[in-house]
């Protein structure tokens, strides 16, 4: 079952009249409190989900800038959102879906069999002609139960020394990558031996693009079936998109939750800077 849905598909999937609790993750840098904008307009009967509160929790700078909330944060919020098990749930954003898929990647990892991201997100759903709703919604109190990441989650020493034996994805813009500029973090260059792959390469106006550009994508930069592949960005939030990505491609990409923002506030780490490493392809 593939980790994204239509438009079109969610419509229908909802009018059949299955379980479904619809996500509305709405969320940027620069302006992280997307509540009013839930508030004026969002699909019918989704919740907001909070990513800076409810999909990660407060930390120190050591710890990065959206640790990871406890199990058993995720699950109150998910009873809160009124996730039952069972439910199909779909998660989306109005900003290329990064958002919405760090809902996904959480979810997914702890213990929800069936999450799912909308490709394209509000704008999908509206340019297709389908109706929006103002206002908050709530909905009764969900009884799902969610449990520790057991897998697909690595820490700063496995960042390490994951490029010794795999392909460590840095996928944030390739400036960032380089070093030529860091706007959040205390210092620029990336991790030691990481190839850069932007996620945004994987999307083409807002939407994924088709399986085989994003394989090839994925190739390019060594990350291949049977490759051990982790990816890491800036907090952890945009390295969810590209195991989304992955997903479509059949890889298993396991993510660095810390990412730069735990990296360059730990004492001792070595940085590197400039290009990829050579045989490997930077796309930009």
């Amino acid at each position: 079952m593939s980790p994204l849905i239509s438009a079109t598909d969610l419509d229908a999937l909802l009018a059949s009249g299955a379980p479904v609790r619809l996500l509305d993750v709405r969320w940027r840098l620069d302006r992280p409190e997307g509540r009013p904008d839930y508030v004026a307009g969002h699909l019918p009967g989704a919740v907001y989900v909070d990513l800076d509160r409810e999909l990660s929790r407060r930390g120190e700078p050591q710890d990065g800038r959206h640790p990871l909330p406890a199990a058993a944060d995720l699950e109150a919020a998910a009873r809160r959102w009124g996730v039952r098990a069972g439910d199909t749930v779909v998660a989306y954003d109005d900003v290329q879906s990064v958002a919405a898929a760090r809902a996904w990647w959480l979810l997914s990892r702890s213990g929800v069999a069936d999450v799912r991201v909308l490709d394209g997100g509000l704008r999908a759903w509206t340019a297709a002609g389908l109706a929006i709703e103002t206002g908050d919604v709530r909905h009764a109190a969900g009884d799902v139960q969610l449990h520790d990441i057991a897998d697909g989650a690595i820490g700063l020493d496995a960042a390490a020394v994951w490029p010794d034996s795999g392909v460590l994805l840095d996928v944030r813009a390739a400036e960032r990558y380089r070093g030529d500029t860091e706007p959040m973090d205390p210092r620029a260059g990336h991790i030691p031996g990481a190839v850069n792959l932007p996620t945004t390469l994987h999307l083409d106006g807002g939407r994924f693009r088709d399986l085989a550009s994003i394989a090839a994508s994925f190739a390019a930069a060594g990350a291949v079936p049977g490759t051990a592949v982790a990816a890491y960005c800036g907090s952890g939030v945009t390295a969810a998109h590209t195991a989304l990505a992955g997903a479509l491609a059949g890889l298993d990409i396991a993510v660095y939750p810390g990412s730069w923002s735990q990296w360059s506030n730990t004492r001792g780490r070595p940085v590197a800077t400039g290009p990829t490493p050579s045989g490997r392809v930077e796309p930009d």
